[in-house]
């Protein structure tokens, strides 16, 4: 449905309206993106299931962490909204944010993995020699990225150059909470059949200078999820997410640039039930 508000920013995923000066509405939307590219193909529902993927961590994690939503209901601000915007949809704190990503990894996999095979160590923290990929770590680790400019990709930085970006005091406190929240998220996730390889977070400060848990979190978009059943080391192991779809374009004699290709209507149905089994398995409820 069309919503009468100022738009403020088009995502990958999600779209941001303005509700007034301290409030936002975030709609995420079905898109699918690999690469970086929107693909001309959706995933039917993954807006509305990552929306309620996120919510139930927030929830969860509101002991530990501020977060941006608020009790104001979407009708509120969109009186005719119906169901599925109702599902998609989030009234928002309006946030200052920090200009960096929060990575925790507890499993060695994807561009981690290629930094150990080539230094022995991830964001310039020493592993141990000798994993094979997927192995977990010993314990969690913290591998920020710095926010890049639309159409770049984020980089990797090291923990000094985190203090460089937002202080001393924010970077260690940003570590602490990040590991804290994964370290949860991952014992819940872990009793009902899926292990959290790795996952990012974006903070944002509120008016009283406050860090505060935003966008979106610990969803099959902004994580690594495995189902727990079937995954082994020295593998890149099975996953909840668009993996299918990014394993299928590798294939494809694409450059990685828009216009992206079609996907076959098979891995879309196959990807939407891997949201719906995530979904399923850390909220406990039939979507």
């Amino acid at each position: 449905m069309q919503i009468q508000l100022p738009k403020i920013h088009q995502g990958k995923v999600r779209d941001v309206y303005e509700v007034d000066e301290k409030h936002l509405l975030m709609v995420a939307s079905d898109r699918l993106s690999a690469f970086d590219v929107v693909l001309p193909d959706s995933i039917p529902e993954k807006g509305a299931l990552l929306t309620q993927i996120s919510n139930f961590w927030f929830d969860m994690m509101a002991p530990i962490i501020k977060n941006h939503l608020t009790e104001i209901p979407v009708t509120q601000v969109i009186p005719d909204a119906d169901l599925d915007l109702q599902r998609r949809a989030v009234v928002v704190k309006k946030l200052k944010a920090l200009p960096c990503e929060a990575i925790v990894r507890g499993y060695i996999i994807g561009s981690g993995w290629k930094d150990y095979q080539a230094t022995g160590s991830v964001c310039g923290i020493a592993l141990p020699p000798n994993l094979k990929q997927a192995d977990q770590l010993e314990k969690p680790i913290f591998t920020p990225s710095s926010k890049a400019a639309v159409g770049d990709h984020d980089e990797n930085i090291s923990f000094s150059q985190l203090v460089d970006l937002i202080g001393l005091e924010r970077a260690d406190q940003l570590q602490a909470v990040s590991i804290e929240i994964y370290e949860k998220a991952s014992r819940h996730a872990r009793e009902n059949g899926i292990i959290i390889a790795d996952t990012k977070f974006e903070f944002g400060l509120d008016e009283d200078d406050q860090l505060v848990l935003m966008d979106e979190v610990l969803t099959p978009d902004s994580s690594r999820f495995w189902n727990a059943s079937t995954y082994q080391t020295g593998t890149s192991p099975e996953s909840y997410d668009k993996q299918f779809i990014r394993d299928y374009l590798e294939t494809l004699d694409w450059n990685k640039q828009p216009p992206g290709p079609k996907v076959p209507a098979e891995l879309i149905a196959k990807t939407a039930e891997k949201y719906h089994e995530a979904y399923k398995r850390i909220t406990g409820q039939t979507f």
